[in-house]
C-alpha cells in the first residue's frame, strides 16, 4: 500500500485563468470545450480510481476589481462571481457533476493567481458549492494550498505535481502569510491592504499592465515575463513613464525573489521586501536592445544625444540612497527615458517602435519547443527527489515533454487560454509587421480573435493537458491537445515511455 494516494489514471490541467467582469479581461476563451473535456474526464475508466488535477491559476484575482493586491474581505464575493458568470458557469457545473461520481477525485493546487484559494472560507464555499450536502462528493474535492504541490501514485509510479511559480521569482507565493490572512479571517478579523507586499509579478500586473490592458486587451497573453516586457508596455502607453520608479523597484523585487520569508506561529508581521535596489537594473533591461538601439539612432529636440541621455538615465537608475527603494525624483530620470522614446517614436512610427519591442520581449523564443529545458523544468527538476517519476508543472503557458533519462519524465500542461504565435515573419520588418500592428493596435480581443497571418489564425487552437495512467503493466504519460468542443478523445502529442 502507497503512503500515497492512489489512482489508475489522473488528467492534468492548468492556467485556467477563470475571471474578468469584462469580455476583454477574460483570456480564457475555450470554455465549452473546458467543460466537455471535464465531462470526457469523468466517463474514463468507470469502475476504476480518475483524479482531475488543477494545477494552479483556475481563477484570476488578478483580472477582477478588487482593492489592493489580494482579495481578503472581498474573496467570497469574488469566487461566487466568477462561479456565477455566464463565461465559465457550464464549467462549475462540469465539476460539480465530476465530484458527485463515484472514483473521482478533484485536485486543486494554487498557483500565483489564484492566491485566495488558500483562505479556509474560500475552500468552504468552493466545496458547498460543488457539492452541496452530499459528504461523499465533498470528501472528493482536495486542495493543495501550502506549496507543497500534489503527491499520488499511478500503477508503480510516483507523481509530483506543482504550479512552478514556486520557483519563479517573479511570481513565488509566501505560503506562511496567506496562512496568516486565514488565520485573521477564521478569527473575525481583516487584513489591511498596506500590511500586504505582493510579489513582483503581481505588482506588474496591478500596478502597470491591467491599465495597459484596458486598452489593449491582448498584453496579457504574451510571455515570457521578462523585464524586456517594459520596452512594450511604453510604447503601447507612453503614459506609463511615469511609473518608470515602480517598474525599477518591480524589477528589483524580482531579483530578490528567492530569500526566505520569516515563518512564525501567528497571523502577524507580513513579509516586507528590503529597502534595497540591486545595482544590475540598466536601460538595456528594461527597454531591451532592439528598442534602445533604435532610439540610440535618433537626434532628439535641442541637440540632446539621445546616448548621452539614455546613459545618464542608466547612471541615475543605478542609484539609490541609502535605505531607500525610490528613485530620486530630481534626477528627472522619468523624463529622460520618455523623451528619448517619444522623441525617436515621431521619427519612426509607433509601429516599427512596437516591432522592435516585441523583438526584445520574444527574443530567442521556444514558446512552442515542447523540449526545451526552460528555467521552470531546471530549477524543479533540481529540487525534486529521485524517487518521482513524473513531475507536471503548469504557470509557463508553455507546454513540455521531456525525458529525464532513468525512466523519470517531466510535463508542462501548458494553458487553456489563448497563446498567440508570433513568426519572425511578421517581425521581420516594418512592413512585414503592418498588418499585425493595425491588429494589435485596435486592442479589441475579438479583433485578435479574428486575425489570419501566414495563412494561420493568429490565436492557437491550443488546449493542453497531460494524462498519466496505469495500462498493460507500464504507466505512460501524454502530452494531450483537447480538440474542437471537448467531447471527443484529446489528441497524443507526446507519450512516456516511447512506443
Amino acid at each position: 500500500m502507497s503512503d500515497f494516494p492512489e489512482y489508475d489514471e489522473i488528467h492534468v490541467i492548468s492556467d485556467i485563468h477563470m475571471g474578468g467582469d469584462k469580455p476583454d479581461f477574460q483570456i480564457l476563451r475555450e470554455t465549452s470545450r473546458l467543460a466537455n473535456y471535464i465531462r470526457w474526464v469523468a466517463g474514463q475508466r468507470p469502475e476504476g480510481r480518475v483524479a482531475l488535477i488543477l494545477n494552479g491559476d483556475v481563477i484570476d484575482t488578478l483580472a477582477e476589481d478588487i482593492h489592493g493586491y489580494v482579495a481578503v474581505d472581498e474573496a467570497v464575493a469574488i469566487l461566487r462571481r466568477i462561479m456565477k458568470d455566464a463565461s465559465f458557469s457550464d464549467i462549475w457545473q462540469a465539476l460539480a457533476d465530476f465530484v458527485k461520481l463515484q472514483g473521482r477525485t478533484l485536485i486543486i493546487v494554487i498557483g500565483n493567481h489564484d492566491i485566495e484559494l488558500s483562505f479556509p472560507v474560500v475552500q468552504h464555499l468552493l466545496i458547498t458549492s460543488l457539492a452541496g450536502d452530499d459528504l461523499a462528493a465533498r470528501a472528493r474535492i482536495e486542495f493543495s494550498t501550502t506549496g507543497a504541490g500534489y503527491t499520488c501514485q499511478v500503477g508503480n509510479a510516483r507523481v509530483y505535481c506543482t504550479h512552478g511559480n514556486e520557483v519563479d521569482a517573479w511570481n513565488y507565493n509566501r505560503y506562511e502569510d496567506l496562512a496568516k490572512v486565514g488565520r485573521r479571517l477564521n478569527a473575525g478579523r481583516s487584513l489591511d491592504p498596506s500590511e500586504w507586499y505582493p510579489n513582483a509579478g503581481t505588482r506588474m500586473v496591478k500596478e502597470v499592465m491591467n491599465d495597459v490592458k484596458r486598452r489593449f486587451a491582448w498584453i496579457d497573453l504574451l510571455k515570457p515575463e521578462t523585464s524586456a516586457a517594459v520596452g512594450t508596455l511604453l510604447v503601447l502607453d507612453p503614459s506609463q513613464i511615469s511609473k518608470i520608479g515602480k517598474l525599477l523597484s518591480i524589477v528589483g523585487e524580482k531579483i530578490q525573489g528567492n530569500k526566505q520569508v520569516d515563518q512564525r506561529l501567528s497571523a502577524e508581521g507580513f513579509h516586507q521586501p528590503d529597502q534595497e535596489i540591486p545595482s544590475s537594473i540598466t536601460v538595456d533591461r528594461l527597454l531591451g536592445p532592439n528598442l534602445k538601439a533604435g532610439i540610440l539612432s535618433s537626434a532628439l529636440p535641442g541637440g540632446r544625444n539621445a546616448d548621452d541621455m539614455l546613459l545618464a538615465a542608466e547612471e541615475n537608475l543605478n542609484r539609490t540612497d541609502a535605505g531607500s527603494t525610490a528613485v530620486d525624483s530630481t534626477l528627472g530620470t522619468p523624463q529622460l527615458i520618455l523623451d528619448s522614446l517619444t522623441g525617436w517614436m515621431r521619427g519612426v512610427g509607433k509601429d516599427e517602435a512596437l516591432r522592435r519591442a516585441l523583438k526584445d520581449w520574444l527574443a530567442n523564443d521556444k514558446t512552442f519547443d515542447i523540449t526545451d529545458q526552460d528555467d521552470t523544468y531546471k530549477q524543479v527538476t533540481a529540487v525534486v527527489g529521485p524517487a518521482i517519476d513524473f513531475i507536471v508543472t503548469g504557470h509557463t503557458h508553455l507546454e513540455r515533454a521531456i525525458d529525464m533519462g532513468g525512466g523519470r519524465y517531466y510535463f508542462n500542461s501548458g494553458t487553456w487560454i489563448r497563446l498567440l504565435q508570433f513568426t519572425e515573419t511578421m517581425l521581420k520588418d516594418t512592413a512585414t509587421f503592418r498588418p499585425v500592428y493595425d491588429v494589435l493596435i485596435d486592442g479589441k480581443m475579438e479583433t485578435i480573435d479574428r486575425a489570419v497571418f501566414d495563412n494561420r489564425p493568429f490565436v492557437m487552437n491550443q488546449t493542453s493537458a497531460v494524462s498519466i495512467k496505469a495500462e498493460s503493466g507500464q504507466v505512460v504519460g501524454r502530452l494531450l491537445h483537447v480538440m474542437g468542443d471537448g467531447t471527443d478523445a484529446p489528441v497524443e502529442i507526446k507519450r512516456f515511455p516511447e512506443k
